[in-house]
């Protein structure tokens, strides 16, 4: 449970973005949206309730729609990752939640039509996490950048690699073909062909995205390779899996992966993961929220282009506050605080052209 002194900080933060964010949608009498006078009708729809990733950013659009006040807000997934199920879930959003939605898919080439067709039915569409598939007239993007993520990842793990060292680095994706997790394997090439030459990366190899397939699959590529000098990956189960594999191998790796899963901190803690890349969902979720709350209740227009909500290494250093972070949904939002007052203050200086998101 969190100390009487960080309960009253919880309370004191999450009551400046409540008043950051009413003070965002509140009426205004010269424009006209869905909303206006009256509840909005905000949806958000994501890939699936099994993975911390997507609970992150579910927590934050929960949390923008409560700080908003006149939300009610609809959150679908399936179970598991299904793409079908997903789009039947979205079309079903676009007659309910009329006002807007957010959305967060793994399979953005199954939208085009859905899409389309929210278009036609004139329901504001945000996408969180994915960039939305070319052809259609999704307008705003609200996610960081996984070059960048891969990028600082890396970056972090050749701390622990002296220059000149010899060996395999291991690349791992939960989900090969899927674009963003291949910008942040690019950025990890990127920085060990450069600082590390020395180094052989090897893969990325598929490893699997829902978490026993993930552990089998790992398992495996580590029998393969043994003595790597290091294991990478880029998704939210692989320092999960690596951790387990270390404890029932007795043996220790260098490992690194993306996204604070609460048993991924728990392997940086207990010092079998030496670094995660933070995406920083729940921050997508929110501001993604707190925008189409806006417009519907205001009519004003929503931003357009690239919004780079950024990220986050967690190593020794900082992991102790990330779990304390994490351990609820006041202590996310108080966190976040004044991070959403600042960019929902200034949009033009977290906005890029569409076409530039990496």
């Amino acid at each position: 449970m969190l100390s009487s002194r960080r309960s009253r900080q919880v309370l004191r933060n999450c009551g400046v973005l409540a008043t950051v964010l009413s003070a965002t949608v509140a009426c205004s009498s010269s424009t006209s949206g869905h909303g206006k006078g009256g509840r909005v009708h905000l949806a958000f729809i994501y890939s699936t309730t099994s993975q911390n990733p997507f609970q992150e950013m579910a927590f934050g659009a929960k949390a923008a729609a409560q700080d908003a006040g006149n939300v009610d807000l609809t959150e679908s997934a399936p179970p598991k990752i299904d793409g079908p199920a997903e789009v039947s879930q979205f079309q079903a959003a676009t007659r309910t939640s009329t006002d807007g939605i957010a959305m967060e898919t793994l399979n953005p080439d199954l939208f085009v039509r859905p899409l389309k067709q929210a278009s036609d039915a004139k329901v504001p569409v945000v996408a969180v996490d994915t960039a939305p598939p070319d052809g259609t007239a999704v307008g705003l993007y609200i996610g960081n950048s996984n070059t960048e993520l891969g990028r600082s990842l890396a970056t972090e793990i050749i701390k622990h690699i002296p220059v000149g060292t010899t060996g395999e680095v291991v690349l791992g994706n939960d989900i090969p073909g899927l674009a963003l997790l291949g910008q942040r394997l690019d950025g990890m090439k990127q920085v060990i062909q450069a600082e590390r030459p020395t180094l052989t990366v090897l893969g990325p190899f598929d490893s699997g995205s829902e978490p026993t397939e993930n552990f089998n699959k790992w398992n495996d590529l580590v029998k393969a390779h043994p003595n790597a000098v290091a294991y990478l990956g880029a998704g939210a189960s692989d320092a999960v899996s690596l951790a387990l594999i270390e404890k029932n191998t007795g043996k220790k790796f260098l490992v690194g992966s993306c996204d604070p899963d609460a048993q991924a901190l728990q392997a940086v803690k207990n010092g079998y993961a030496a670094a995660l890349a933070s995406p920083e969902h729940w921050l997508k979720g929110y501001v993604a929220l707190a925008l189409l709350a806006q417009h519907a209740s205001t009519g004003q227009a929503l931003p357009q282009g690239w919004w780079n909500t950024g990220s986050l290494i967690i190593n020794s250093d900082n992991i102790d506050q990330i779990i304390d972070r994490q351990s609820s949904e006041a202590s996310r939002k108080a966190w976040f605080a004044a991070e959403v007052k600042k960019q929902l203050a200034d949009p033009a200086q977290y906005l890029k052209p569409m076409n530039q998101a990496n």
